[in-house]
């Protein structure tokens, strides 16, 4: 495969599961030039039946879809049966580059084998994803920070990194019920990964406070059209181009490889502006056990922990410091990010 004539703008979108990471990345998918890849990190392991869902998008299995059969057939070493090769990603994955092992990718780069030939797989396929797509900048929800790491290694590629975080109270609740592939978990469960994905996060935009944004779902539902507007421009798209007109938005068939299972919807979507049903839904000691496991990390994203105060903050803003201290209606689907 050519070196390409120039980098392939990659924005990673991370933090913890159920914080609007798929609807953002499906509206950004209906701007030219921008393809959303979904958690491209599953790619391998859902491509041949060992993940949670083999779909696409599309709705296709991720070995016929037409985008993602030719992306397998291009990133492929030559001479490698392609389930061996989904093994060996697999295995360096989760031998180096999870959550836990982030902060271990930003000291070390690709000093190991492991990560020097994972940075090779992942420049590989998101160049395949560039040439078969045509697109100019892939949009990669895929949320593991271990991985994320190691993006400024890759050769072609020119990453931008969107802390994405929720309140944990509503995204617990969110985990609290069944979802199609996605099987629930306790507010415990789903608090401990909230502070460990979070902090994982934070890590990686510290290191790239300038090609760092933090934005909290809270704000984008408030303004999603500014929002999205904000996040091209951080791409160097065409604002102009932005496909939300006030709170709603023509969804057209995506390629995503796993994520929220909403990410099947097409036509028209609604964003709803109130993110808080988790108020008179969350039970109080599923609320007690997340308060008492995140309290320290709200206070940082601004998340009040009595209900009834202020909570601040208005659409996304680059983190210069980076946290140094740096209805339905009859024709529409409404997006909860549940």
């Amino acid at each position: 495969m050519t070196p390409p004539a120039h980098p392939v703008q990659v924005l990673s979108i991370n933090g913890w599961c159920r914080n609007g990471s798929t609807i953002i990345g499906n509206l950004l998918n209906e701007v030219d030039g921008f393809f959303h890849a979904g958690e491209l990190h599953f790619l391998w392991k859902n491509a041949y039946g060992l993940g949670s869902n083999t779909r696409c998008g599309c709705g296709l299995d991720l070995v016929r879809c037409p985008i993602w059969s030719a992306v397998l057939a291009a990133e492929l070493p030559p001479g490698v049966p392609a389930e061996v090769h989904a093994g060996a990603v697999r295995g360096r994955q989760r031998a180096g580059l999870r959550t836990r092992h982030t902060w271990c990718v930003l000291r070390g780069g690709v000093r190991s084998d492991d990560r020097r030939e994972h940075a090779a797989t992942m420049a590989r396929a998101y160049r395949a994803i560039a040439e078969v797509t045509g697109c100019r900048v892939i949009v990669d929800s895929t949320k593991i920070a271990g991985e994320a790491a190691l993006l400024s290694r890759v050769d072609g590629i020119d990453p931008l990194y969107v802390h994405l975080v929720r309140d944990p109270r509503a995204v617990a609740h969110s985990w609290s019920r069944q979802k199609d592939y996605a099987l629930p978990m306790s507010a415990l469960r789903s608090t401990a990964y909230w502070v460990g994905f979070n902090l994982a996060t934070r890590a990686v935009v510290r290191a790239h406070p300038a090609r760092s944004l933090l934005l909290r779902y809270e704000d984008f539902v408030r303004a999603p059209a500014a929002t999205i507007g904000r996040l091209i421009e951080l791409c160097g798209g065409d604002p102009s181009r932005n496909p939300v007109r006030g709170r709603t938005a023509e969804l057209g068939t995506n390629h995503t490889v796993t994520g929220n299972p909403d990410r099947f919807r097409t036509g028209t979507t609604l964003i709803r502006a109130d993110d808080e049903m988790w108020r008179t839904e969350l039970p109080a000691r599923s609320v007690a056990a997340t308060l008492a496991l995140a309290w320290p990390l709200m206070r940082r994203y601004r998340y009040a922990l009595r209900p009834g105060s202020p909570r601040g903050g208005t659409a996304p803003e680059r983190d210069q410091r980076a946290d140094r201290r740096p209805d339905r209606r009859p024709e529409e689907a409404r997006w909860t990010s549940d």
